[in-house]
């Protein structure tokens, strides 16, 4: 499962770059979420941490800071925060404000997507580096 999900953040990740090139910043942010949302995911599964079936992990992610390895140890409140923050914006990523008639495209701007991309290809980077030397040595990671 935690290989799956990760190579699934990378996947993501590449879809987010992708948006961003063509100018679609709201989708560029919504996939660069996923991508960090099933690193760690992926990161708590290979520790063998539960959490809650929900986008917001952060609260799992923080109560698991004494198990996380290095790097994403050191940097586990700036993960978190980018967590939480990325879950909240979920839906106006996706749909802008509806009741108002604020499109997604009109709600995200691309100082934010390229922000946001660029902070969550750190932290995935940083957990990917913590999880695939493990992960090939179990004969689940294949490059």
């Amino acid at each position: 499962m935690s290989a799956d999900y990760l190579k699934r953040s990378h996947s993501c990740l590449e879809e987010a770059r992708a948006a961003l090139a063509r100018g679609d910043h709201p989708l560029c942010v919504r996939r660069a979420r996923e991508a960090l949302q099933m690193a760690v995911k992926s990161l708590l599964r290979a520790l063998a941490i539960e959490y809650p079936r929900v986008h917001d992990v952060s609260p799992a992610l923080l109560s698991a800071r004494g198990s996380l390895p290095e790097p994403v140890k050191s940097r586990v409140e700036e993960l978190a925060s980018l967590v939480s923050e990325l879950a909240s914006v979920r839906g106006p990523a996706m749909y802008g404000y509806e009741a108002v008639g604020v499109p997604a495209s009109e709600v995200v701007s691309e100082s934010y997507a390229r922000e946001v991309l660029r902070k969550v290809e750190s932290h995935v980077e940083a957990i990917s580096r913590a999880l695939i030397p493990a992960l090939k040595g179990k004969g689940y990671w294949k490059d």
